[in-house]
């Protein structure tokens, strides 16, 4: 993958990198108004004081979300060694990637925030546009 689709690609994993410093940020109260907003955006608002459990849950997300962003930048790595050889590596991110996306939305949807797949769809769709118009997935 070069040129565009590549661009495009880092700046999806770097989403996948905000969104995690926005969850980490519910850490703190002075960090905490970007994770609030997304709450109310897709369910119900978090109270107005989170106690210490509800701050880590969510804050121990974004250190989840963190970690998967790191992991993919490993295998972006990898991909961009392995050059026409990489589709083995395409096809585990894209499984990962999708799994993510079956997990996540099931348990949105069961918790009350349902509107959550809304963004997660927009990530997929963020993700598969240029896995497909590449073919990555089909190379030796």
């Amino acid at each position: 993958m070069t040129g565009f689709w590549r661009q495009w690609m880092a700046v999806w994993r770097l989403s996948v990198a905000g969104f995690g410093l926005v969850l980490a940020g519910a850490a703190f109260e002075a960090t905490s108004g970007p994770v609030r907003m997304i709450f109310a955006l897709v369910g119900e608002a978090l109270p107005p004081e989170m106690g210490e459990p509800l701050r880590f849950s969510i804050a121990l997300m974004g250190a989840v979300t963190l970690g998967w962003w790191l992991t993919l930048e490993a295998a972006f790595r990898a991909i961009d060694l392995l050059g026409e050889k990489a589709a083995p590596v395409w096809r585990g991110v894209t499984l990962s990637v999708v799994g993510w996306y079956v997990i996540d939305g099931a348990l949105s949807a069961a918790t009350g925030y349902a509107l959550n797949i809304v963004p997660n769809t927009l990530l997929l769709a963020g993700y598969l546009i240029p896995v497909m118009a590449t073919g990555v997935l089909r190379r030796a």
